[in-house]
């Protein structure tokens, strides 16, 4: 019998990544999993808690924790969204409020989707040799931690060498809220990110979280830069399909 998990598409997700949802839900199949995708979800409540609005973030959490309610694992394709809901939540309500247990059992219940598939999905690479490099995100990497997930499903990948992107760890500018109120800073970072990009003299560029996708290439296309950018789950599904890249 498969087992059952949710799973949490984040609002870029239902918006403007639709392909990259159903590669999700079919990965899923994949590792065994059966899927229950709530129609009526919504946001994590991430840019609120950024901006200050705690009150009205904690009414998200609990929409979330009570949408989301059996014992099932919610599945996060992007590290930002899934440290949101992971931790950040737990700051939110004191352990003297009455939702407290409430949200510390689905804080607990959440992952992101990277930590399942490496552990439970059988990767067969039948596309061409390719060279990639990696960003992730920072809270994939300072709050989720599921970097290492990310890598580690790239690495088994046999006819696919991850290059080393340098200053990996470094932010690319978007930040959510920060790319509204710091424009020009922003747009520095990008470009500062996208030199080191070339640097590795790679054609593609893997990411797993949807709002640095955006950024990063936009920025690329914006100043007429041969490299594509392509989600972690894109690119996972399209390699072991053998589709063309």
């Amino acid at each position: 019998m498969e087992k059952k998990v949710y799973l949490y598409s984040t609002c870029l997700g239902s918006a403007l990544m639709g392909r990259t949802i159903m590669n999700t839900v079919w990965l899923l199949k994949q590792a065994g999993f059966e899927v229950i995708y709530k129609k009526n979800q919504t946001c994590c409540g991430q840019p609120s808690y950024n901006s200050g609005y705690f009150q009205e973030s904690k009414k998200v959490a609990l929409y979330n924790a009570n949408l989301f309610d059996k014992d099932y694992p919610v599945l996060v394709p992007s590290g930002s969204c899934a440290g949101m809901m992971m931790h950040d939540y737990l700051e939110l309500f004191d352990e003297n409020d009455e939702d407290y247990q409430k949200i510390k059992n689905f804080s607990n219940r959440v992952f992101e989707l990277g930590e399942f598939l490496d552990k439970y999905l059988k990767i067969d690479d039948l596309g061409n040799p390719i060279k990639v490099t990696w960003h992730g995100n920072c809270h994939a990497l300072r709050v989720a931690k599921s970097v290492s997930f990310s890598k580690s499903l790239i690495k088994k990948l046999k006819n696919v060498e991850l290059i080393t992107l340098p200053y990996e760890e470094e932010c690319c500018g978007f930040g959510g809220t920060f790319s509204v109120k710091e424009p020009e800073v922003s747009n520095a970072m990008v470009l500062e990110k996208i030199k080191h990009i070339k640097e590795t003299e790679c054609k593609y560029i893997i990411i797993g979280d949807g709002g640095c996708m955006m950024n990063i290439d936009g920025a690329l296309k914006r100043n007429k830069i041969d490299i594509k950018v392509i989600h972690l789950y894109d690119f996972l599904a399209k390699r072991m399909k053998g589709e063309v890249i």
